[in-house]
């Protein structure tokens, strides 16, 4: 019988029973006393003892279900203690069984999203490998139990060209790739961690980053075994699409506990020495070192210091003379970019001119520059000196800049300084990449006067074709193509076809960092039309370049 069906039978007998009794009762007040009022009291005490009767026996099961919902607010609100497996109250299954199968099958379903979010927030979607935040609680676990004496290593893995993946190929595919590269790791994994105790760990940070985590190895030899097994297996062609893909991988290395004995300082370690090893073209290896973390500590200061350097005035430029190998005569200067650092003293451009690249602080510098040559030929324009042409360096990220050639006309206008008074230098790499527009701007300033010039040529990756086609007046040798022309028949070859490469397309060719009267004379030979280096003049102020170029007569040669 049903709990219900007996709660109903119950009642009636109850209520039958106290109307049975008010009866009795009644009957034996009517028979026994006399008087009138005393008969409607007793009458009324029968009735209101029937009625508190039948009161009580309908309140039964409401009492019942009020216990009930008490029970299951107590059981709701164990939720706030992380309760979520025990099951509805059995008071309430008793009494509400479809009320407490929907708690259960509520609680069933919190559970189980809990467990699909925790999921998502732990393992990376694309791979299905442990991501950032897995990664760095397991190995902090590990570390934390790791015994005294035991090296562990930590490897950083980035692809080389993933990026050009992504590009040609559509994301789809780079996730594709990614799945690729995720198994070949595992199967390295899982081949090292044969026969060992502590398995390694494997994630995927972001992007194209994978790491790696070796609890435990015998030597520091072992470690570096490791890395160069990943650049090999990373090296093979994948097959993607149809298509035979080759990226390459850069990792970085760095062990605990002599590069660190926290998962932050292990992380960051692998990281720089990560990106070593891809600064120095990638697809190889590279370990953490004492002179790595002083360079990036250097790196991280100039990159502070930069940022105040112009405001600070700490700038200057030195200008170096370029001379006529023909004439003897004095054609031009650069206007070489020094730092006076307040506590480094000069600083050479290749030791900051990166940094600023990167950081984007090149684009004041490139500002400042155009602003001092533009007062140096103004000034020179006064005194009567009669200086044809000052260059200077333009860089990349300057041409990225929509307002660049505006900014340049600006300074250059505002200061009275006609176009025809400035040579613009370019990189070799810069000219060969840069956009249609961009080079119809620099052919717009060709045309209203200026020269313009690539510098450094012979050591980026030149379009002969393109090289035709650009707007330019002069070509500037790298200086590693002359340093051995005196000694090296080999190089005077080399610098011979560049010579006659250059003449065919129409321009002047200039020698930078010649130090020797029989290099200046060799490249007189070859037929080089202007040469600069430390051979007749060092980069000096602007004051000293005055002086100089006022005494230094007619006679002047390289010779």
């Amino acid at each position: 019988m049903k709990v219900g069906t007996a709660q109903k039978i119950s009642n009636v007998i109850l209520s039958g029973l106290a109307g049975v009794a008010s009866f009795l009762f009644s009957l034996y007040a009517f028979v026994t006393l006399t008087r009138l009022p005393e008969q409607i009291t007793a009458s009324l005490v029968a009735g209101a003892f029937c009625l508190v009767v039948c009161y009580l026996a309908s309140e039964r099961p409401n009492s019942e279900r009020s216990r009930a919902l008490a029970a299951l607010r107590d059981r709701l609100l164990a939720v706030e203690e992380g309760d979520l497996t025990s099951p509805a109250p059995a008071i309430v299954q008793r009494n509400m069984p479809k009320v407490a199968a929907a708690v259960d099958s509520l609680f069933a379903e919190v559970r189980s999203s809990i467990d699909n979010a925790h999921a998502l927030g732990m393992y990376d979607p694309v791979t299905s490998l442990p991501n950032r935040l897995n990664f760095r609680s397991e190995v902090e676990r590990m570390l934390s139990h790791s015994s005294e004496g035991r090296t562990s290593v930590m490897l950083f893995l980035d692809l080389d060209r993933f990026k050009a993946v992504n590009d040609s190929f559509g994301h789809a595919r780079g996730d594709q790739l990614l799945v690729m590269v995720a198994n070949r790791l595992r199967v390295v994994i899982n081949s090292e961690a044969a026969g060992k105790a502590c398995r390694p760990l494997l994630a995927r940070l972001a992007g194209d980053e994978f790491t790696l985590f070796f609890p435990e190895i015998a030597a520091e030899s072992e470690a570096e075994r490791l890395a160069r097994r990943l650049v090999l297996a990373i090296g093979e062609p994948f097959e993607l699409g149809g298509h035979s893909i080759d990226i390459g991988a850069s990792v970085g290395l760095a062990m605990s506990p002599r590069h660190g004995a926290t998962v932050e300082e292990l992380m960051r370690a692998a990281d720089l020495a990560m990106y070593q090893a891809k600064a120095r073209g990638g697809h190889q290896h590279c370990r953490f070192s004492d002179a790595l973390a002083a360079e990036h500590r250097l790196r991280l200061d100039t990159e502070k210091a930069l940022v105040d350097a112009v405001q600070r005035g700490e700038f200057v430029l030195a200008l170096q003379p370029q001379l006529s190998l023909s004439s003897g005569a004095v054609t031009g200067a650069e206007a070489l970019l020094r730092w006076n650092h307040p506590t480094r003293g000069l600083v050479p451009p290749a030791q900051f001119v990166p940094v600023a690249e990167q950081t984007g602080v090149i684009n004041e510098i490139g500002d400042w520059v155009m602003a001092e040559v533009a007062a140096m030929l103004a000034s020179w324009e006064g005194e009567g000196a009669g200086l044809r042409r000052l260059a200077f360096n333009v860089s990349p990220r300057q041409l990225e800049r929509s307002d660049f050639f505006t900014r340049l006309r600006q300074i250059f206008g505002e200061a009275g300084v006609p176009l025809g008074r400035i040579e613009l230098e370019f990189t070799e790499t810069a000219a060969m990449e840069c956009s249609a527009a961009v080079l119809e701007e620099i052919a717009a300033l060709r045309r209203d006067g200026a020269a313009i010039a690539i510098d450094d040529f012979g050591t980026g990756y030149s379009n002969i074709a393109r090289l035709r086609q650009l707007p330019i007046d002069r070509v500037k040798l790298d200086p590693s193509l002359i340093h051995d022309i005196t000694t090296s028949e080999q190089a005077r070859v080399v610098v011979q076809a560049v010579i006659q490469l250059v003449r065919g397309v129409n321009c002047e060719l200039v020698a930078e960092a010649v130090e020797t009267v029989a290099q200046a004379d060799i490249l007189r030979a070859m037929g080089c039309e202007t040469i600069q280096g430390f051979v007749f003049a060092q980069p000096m102020t602007e004051g000293e370049f005055v002086r100089w170029t006022g005494h230094a007569g007619q006679g002047r040669t390289a010779a």
